[in-house]
């Protein structure tokens, strides 16, 4: 007694079960647009893989074995599930995507866009508020893309991610609204000399930016403010700002605060360095979609154009001119 085989090709059910429709191999073969020695070969491999005869044939008609009778049911199970697997995936999972902070406009702005583009496709926007957060999360599955500074992730994990630049983000402060230099309509770098201004400092999800506002104050008189605690919420951030009065290093789409403003600096432009970044061998049509938003975005908009005062880490200019096509 032969013993059936670990798996059997769909395709060949497919083949018995035309025939067991039909009881007859020509118009079984027409029914799957295929030529009947093709049909009849694909029926003889399943009977000898399962080791028993499915159809006494005659010149005049064909008919089901025992075996044939007993093989029905599973054969149409089997297809029925292959059917429903395919149909689960033809329509792309839905596609996380972190958008850092509610508001944010760049990436806001390249989703409402992406969603244009492929109005089918499910883009499902989350907040985790910092790329390092965001990297570990798309790396563990739970989510598959992000915006922010790739340069500022360590280098074993962006070996696994892949990026695009999407945008150099001029750089901004939130003063409070009473604060000496509230009524400039920028502020250039030297006038926050003696200030010590908040970057992030102790959030483990955003070392990437602390690290970055680091590199802009070196030699500049600014001090990074210590460690606190992360402050969410509008009116909370009012209300810790009022009583530390602490500026607070932001970028120029960063939303209105309440009893705040929000300045642009100046002399030089700081430039946040803004990336799309997923995992390697990630596809999705909500991926393609999101690169070809931010394309578009990037050329209407200026949005990778380096203002000659623009001030930016050198290994962010690299990683800005290096990245996957």
């Amino acid at each position: 007694m032969s013993l059936a085989p670990d798996a059997v090709a769909p395709r060949l059910l497919r083949a018995f079960l035309a025939v067991v429709d039909e009881l007859h191999f020509t118009r079984a073969a027409a029914r799957l647009y295929v030529a009947q020695q093709a049909l009849s070969r694909d029926v003889r491999r399943l009977e000898r893989e399962l080791g028993v005869e499915l159809f006494v044939r005659t010149t005049r008609q064909v008919a089901l074995t025992p075996d044939g009778e007993r093989l029905v049911p599973y054969a149409r199970r089997v297809l029925e599930a292959q059917d429903a697997l395919v149909e689960a995936f033809r329509q792309a999972r839905p596609l996380l995507v972190d958008l850092n902070s509610p508001g944010l406009a760049t990436g806001v702005r390249v989703l409402r866009r992406a969603r244009e583009l492929v109005p089918d496709v499910e883009l499902l926007a989350r907040y985790e508020s910092g790329l390092t957060h965001a990297a570990a999360e798309i790396l563990a599955g739970r989510l598959d893309v992000s915006f922010g500074r790739f340069a500022g992730l360590d280098p074993a994990v962006r070996a696994r991610l892949e990026q695009q630049p999407v945008r150099y983000e001029p750089m901004a402060v939130i003063l409070p609204d009473d604060h000496r230099l509230a009524a400039l309509d920028a502020v250039p770098l030297a006038e926050l000399r003696g200030e010590t201004v908040y970057a992030g400092a102790g959030n483990p999800r955003t070392p990437e930016w602390t690290e970055l506002a680091r590199e802009l104050f070196a030699g500049r008189g600014i001090e990074l403010a210590p460690a606190a605690p992360l402050v969410v919420g509008e009116e909370e951030f009012a209300r810790f700002m009022a009583k530390t009065r602490t500026p607070v290093l932001a970028v120029v789409d960063f939303p209105p605060m309440p009893r705040s403003v929000l300045r642009p600096l100046v002399d030089p432009v700081p430039l946040s360095p803004v990336s799309l970044v997923w995992r390697k061998g990630l596809t999705h049509p909500g991926l393609d979609a999101l690169r070809r938003a931010a394309v578009e975005h990037a050329k209407a908009e200026v949005w990778l154009s380096h203002p000659q005062d623009g001030w930016i880490p050198a290994a962010d200019a690299l990683v800005m001119m290096t990245f996957t096509r």
